[in-house]
């Protein structure tokens, strides 16, 4: 049986899709009433609570009128209802499709009824079955509410007039910009358009430049442009910088009087070498019992952050920082993230801590959470903390930059990092066999010289260091939310930040399955526990491979999104039943939150009304995907500036994708990916063959397949578009 029949028959967790899942049963047979019961036993919840919450939301959908009551207690599908409200998601091809729960499937919308509706557009739509076909198609009929009204592109000057051409391809129309409205942009300037008016008899919305961001192909213009194309600002407003500039950075005693000190316990950090926020750092103390005191001390950005101050809304407008390429975009002013908070060597600090005594098997004695004032007695990168651990006889290794004083390290450090480090292990091994998913991918970076043009290409593999702090931080999270969580052997009823993740799709699964297979590789769909086991494995088998960093991007395209929300369901991909973020309020605003919800019930405050606080998880991960976006983006935005002086090599690559129009090459050397267009390969007649996931030549039957290793030269890069052309070096 499966984990999402098992989640339904838990006691206590939320039901997933709840919505979707009851017109699944009731669109089966749209003239058939069914009570709870029945939709409970065809859904295979068999609790009380889970039928609860399956009675609570057919009363909602009733008072909605997206389902009849017949009769007492029975309800059935309204067929009589035809308009529907929900948000439209738009193909590159220019059609669409509306998502809304209260269909199973998302709704095709061709092109020429969109009626003025933009990508992610809320909207009102009219349904009906398409022509000689039970299948169900859409008008829409309102547009409820813009998404997007800013959208960054190049300006086309004419004499009165001009176009903004957006940089987003999902946007269908160019912008029309009067005279009056150019704000002393020039022909061919990058700019922010905002939509003002999209007349009745016009195919073009107008609108206004609002800002210039310079001329296209100049890096700060282009990677400016990457912000603002998904509403992330690169500035803060002068009032919040001048807030922050005034917070205090003396820490009184009257404040530390109000705090657990661990000033005196052995305490340091373990981050990025070009790190400069330290939002955690670890506490090890010996206990005369034998055992181990492990503190996970967090940056206490809380006290500083107050609600209701321009500095929160700042933060929570934002959620979170942006990592780019060439930059960080914090959440906090500097001020906040890389001074007043920062848990910076040989200074006194603010934290929250998680505090826990554990044995020599790693397992947790006692646990305490609180407010707390820190002292770090040593910063380490990665690299130095990973020195340690590879060489206990102190030998410097050969891919570590440090001289013999700088490496020498006080012998108490020594073995409290060897003893994180044993102790990680064991917790992550813990976790691996519970069902957890190792997603230990090789990140690409770039070294960039002053002008930041990159240089050069390597890649970035997660150690046993890096994995030290991993395992540490994700059980402050775990912890954290079970402490508020789960009372008195059953969850509670307190609201509070999860960080949760679905079970992955089975369909995508299918479909990562037959992709692995042709290349030796198979994942078995049968149960969770072999899901999460033959993932490890395939994870396992593909490291270092050339098509390792294809697998790996299917194989997480093929795993549900993790989110915030109020509503339980558990962790999916780190086998935990309770987590949270708890460890990073730096740089995440739900982490914040978390902190604010435990000392409020750590003071004995009652639990606060969810609907808010749902409210900003939704903000929270909506932003983070945005921020992930211009990440990738700022990733490709490089890959093809460093691909513009290298027109002349050729390359060995591996085809990782391949569409009707095109085969995908991702290079080998450097993971950079390019297309070659069918039209370009001239050694035959090519049409794509969806089953084989190849493109086949007409003539020959030669197959250009997923998988294969080609050799290609850069055709063309286009930096505004973040995209490469290759040419096929055919054989």
């Amino acid at each position: 049986m499966s984990k999402k029949k098992n989640i339904y028959k838990k006691k206590g967790k939320v039901i997933k899709n709840l919505t979707r899942n009851i017109f699944k049963i009731l669109n089966e047979d749209a003239t058939k009433s069914y009570n709870y019961k029945q939709i409970a036993a065809r859904m295979e919840i068999a609790d009380t609570d889970g039928k609860t919450q399956i009675l609570k939301k057919l009363t909602e959908l009733t008072a909605n009128q997206k389902i009849k009551e017949t009769s007492r207690g029975k309800y059935k599908i309204n067929i009589d209802r035809k308009y529907h409200i929900g948000v439209l998601d738009l193909t590159s091809n220019g059609n669409g499709y509306f998502i809304s729960e209260d269909f199973e499937e998302d709704i095709f919308i061709p092109s020429v009824n969109l009626n003025k509706a933009l990508h992610k557009d809320t909207v009102k739509v009219y349904t009906y079955n398409k022509r000689g076909s039970r299948k169900l198609e859409a008008d829409v009929v309102e547009v409820l509410e813009r998404a997007k009204k800013e959208f960054v592109g190049v300006l086309q000057l004419h004499k009165n007039f001009g176009f903004v051409v957006p940089d987003d391809p999902k946007m269908y129309a160019d912008i029309f910009i009067s005279q009056s409205k150019i704000n002393k942009a020039q022909d061919g300037d990058k700019v922010v358009a905002k939509l003002t008016d999209w007349p009745d008899n016009s195919k073009n919305p107008f609108g206004r430049i609002t800002q210039v961001l310079g001329k296209p192909g100049d890096h700060d213009t282009e990677i400016h442009s990457i912000l603002l194309e998904y509403g992330l600002p690169y500035e803060f407003p002068s009032e919040v910088t001048a807030a922050a500039e005034k917070l205090p950075e003396e820490i009184t005693p009257e404040e530390i009087a109000k705090r657990r000190d661990m000033r005196s316990d052995l305490t340091f950090t373990i981050d990025p070498k070009d790190a400069k926020d330290f939002d955690d750092a670890l506490s090890f103390t010996k206990l005369n019992n034998g055992n181990y005191e492990i503190g996970i001390h967090i940056a206490d950005v809380s006290h500083y952050v107050q609600p209701d101050t321009v500095l929160n809304d700042e933060a929570y407008n934002r959620a979170t920082s942006v990592y780019l390429v060439d930059r960080v975009v914090p959440m906090l002013p500097e001020k906040l993230s890389n001074g007043v908070c920062s848990l910076r060597p040989n200074e006194e600090k603010l934290t929250f801590s998680a505090v826990f005594e554990m044995n020599e098997k790693a397992q947790i004695v006692n646990q305490w959470f609180g407010r707390t004032v820190t002292y770090s007695d040593k910063r380490f990168a990665y690299e130095e903390a990973q020195a340690i651990i590879e060489n206990k006889n102190n030998i410097i290794p050969s891919d570590v930059s440090l001289t013999k004083e700088e490496y020498t390290v006080d012998e108490t450090i020594v073995e409290a990092i060897l003893k994180l480090d044993e102790f990680a292990k064991i917790m992550r091994k813990k976790r691996m066999k519970s069902g957890a998913i190792s997603f230990d991918r090789v990140e690409v970076k770039f070294n960039l010289d002053e002008d930041k043009n990159p240089v050069g290409v390597f890649f970035k593999e997660a150690k046993d260091a890096n994995k030290l702090i991993e395992e540490f931080m994700l059980l402050a999270n775990k912890r954290v939310a079970e402490y508020i969580g789960f009372e008195k052997g059953k969850p509670s009823k307190n609201t509070f930040i999860y960080r949760v993740h679905d079970e992955p799709n089975l369909d995508k699964l299918e479909a990562l399955k037959g992709i692995v297979n042709k290349f030796g590789y198979t994942i078995n769909t049968q149960t969770t526990a072999s899901i999460s086991q033959s993932l490890n494995k395939l994870l396992t088998d593909v490291h270092g491979k050339a098509e390792s960093n294809m697998v790996e991007t299917l194989a997480i395209r093929s795993m549900s999104k993790a989110e915030y929300t109020t509503q339980n369901i558990g962790h999916y991909g780190l086998a935990f039943d309770y987590y949270s973020h708890f460890t990073s309020p730096i740089r995440r605003y739900p982490d914040v939150m978390t902190h604010r919800l435990l000392q409020h019930y750590l003071d004995g405050g009652k639990s606060p009304k969810a609907e808010t606080y749902e409210e900003k998880c939704k903000h929270a991960s909506q932003m983070e995907e945005l921020a992930a976006k211009a990440e990738r983006d700022s990733i490709k935005y490089m890959q093809v500036k460093y691909m513009q002086d290298h027109k002349d090599k050729e390359f060995e690559g591996v085809i990782s994708g391949v569409t009707e129009w095109g085969i995908y090459v991702e290079i080998k050397e450097n993971k950079c990916e390019g297309m070659v267009r069918i039209r370009d390969i001239k050694n035959d007649y090519y049409i794509f063959d969806e089953k084989q996931y190849a493109v086949v030549g007409q003539s020959t039957k030669h197959l250009y397949q997923l998988g294969d290793d080609v050799t290609v030269k850069v055709k063309h890069t286009d930096l505004e578009r973040k995209h490469l052309d290759f040419t096929l070096i055919e054989e």
